[in-house]
């Protein structure tokens, strides 16, 4: 099992919900996030006054899979999240150990269904 972390744009969450959807994807959790990479903020006029954005906001996903989904949910993601600019986000793969539904005690790849 590989625990996977999608750090997208915002905008960017409905579409890659979907597309997760459509190869099989049953839960995931959404978190909103700040931070930077090489975009490195920007600067924005509010009301006469210039000031910097230095964490942008970003959406957070986690999903665990089975290791034979893996290479399908990692290509939807790149698929679905691009859009070709700076700032379009980073995805992280982590091994899992154990999985246990908390309902049933059921664990392992079963839990994930």
């Amino acid at each position: 099992m590989k625990k996977v972390e999608a750090i997208i744009k915002p905008f960017k969450l409905e579409e890659v919900k979907e597309a997760l959807a459509g190869v099989g994807i049953q839960g995931l959790t959404v978190s909103e996030v700040k931070g930077f990479g090489r975009q490195k903020g920007h600067k924005e006029l509010y009301r006469g006054a210039e000031y910097v954005v230095e964490f942008l906001p970003k959406v957070k996903l986690e999903i665990v899979v089975s290791d034979d989904v893996l290479e399908r949910v990692l290509e939807t993601i790149v698929k679905a999240a691009s859009t070709g600019r700076i700032g379009d986000g980073k995805i992280f793969v982590l091994p899992i150990d154990e999985a246990i539904r908390i309902r049933t005690g059921e664990s392992g790849d079963i839990a994930l269904t």
